[in-house]
């Protein structure tokens, strides 16, 4: 994965996404959720790092210089969401290149396979509004629901059960904004460094159960965006 030519901006955020080679698996198990949650911790550093490593607890390691800041992220079968932020010059390309590279080489190596994993170079998109970075929030951490019904958003919920589900699925930061400081995401998240929209965990836990109880998820204006049809 060559590293870009345009660079990111320093102090912007930018939603970051891909997904699998003709939208294949890239998780199959747990073991590759966990490889690729504990890459986000690894490779967000200037210095090298290691591909392989036998630590029981990957995240009881200080974290060096990191490449960006990341306010959310969400692990799907094939595919990935993060918001982030570049802490260095050229950081979120850095950050990717390392992320995807390590990945790939573990993914490779254990299912024997050779060549492309992903979909090419991984896409983002410029958070040009407040609006839209809030709405990011909530899109980013409800993506989970597709597993639970791909026509979730046109149907009324229980409240209960689907915060249930979401607090049951361990691949994302959702565990973060419940104030779950053992969860790994918590290692991973810098809520310093984005828009402190949700001072409290009822304020972030309000925002999400407004989306499902409206049933207009993908529908209000001006909030339009190929990648949220992942």
């Amino acid at each position: 994965m060559p590293i870009r030519k345009n660079k990111f901006v320093s102090g912007c955020y930018y939603h970051i996404y891909n997904r699998g080679n003709a939208k294949r698996i890239i998780f199959h198990d747990m073991h590759d959720y966990v490889r690729f949650t504990e890459l986000l911790y690894i490779a967000n550093t200037t210095e090298n790092f290691k591909t392989e490593w036998q630590d029981a607890d990957v995240f009881s390691k200080a974290q060096s210089q990191p490449l960006v800041a990341i306010g959310a992220y969400c692990l799907m079968p094939n595919h990935f969401h993060l918001l982030i932020t570049p802490i260095t010059e050229n950081g979120i390309s850095e950050f990717m290149l390392k992320l995807c590279t390590a990945y790939v080489t573990y993914f490779n190596h254990k299912y024997q396979l050779s060549g492309s994993l992903f979909e090419g170079r991984f896409k983002s998109i410029y958070v040009d509004a407040d609006r839209y970075m809030k709405y990011l929030f909530s899109y980013i951490h409800l993506n989970p629901l597709k597993l639970l019904d791909r026509d979730w958003k046109i149907k009324t919920w229980n409240s209960t059960m689907i915060l249930d589900f979401l607090e049951r699925y361990d691949y994302s930061s959702f565990h973060t904004y419940l104030g779950r400081k053992e969860h790994s995401s918590a290692h991973i998240i810098n809520r310093s460094t984005f828009p402190n929209y949700f001072p409290t965990e009822q304020e972030f836990l309000k925002e999400l159960t407004s989306w499902f109880k409206l049933n207009d998820y993908y529908n209000r204006p001006g909030l339009t965006d190929p990648a949220c049809k992942n």
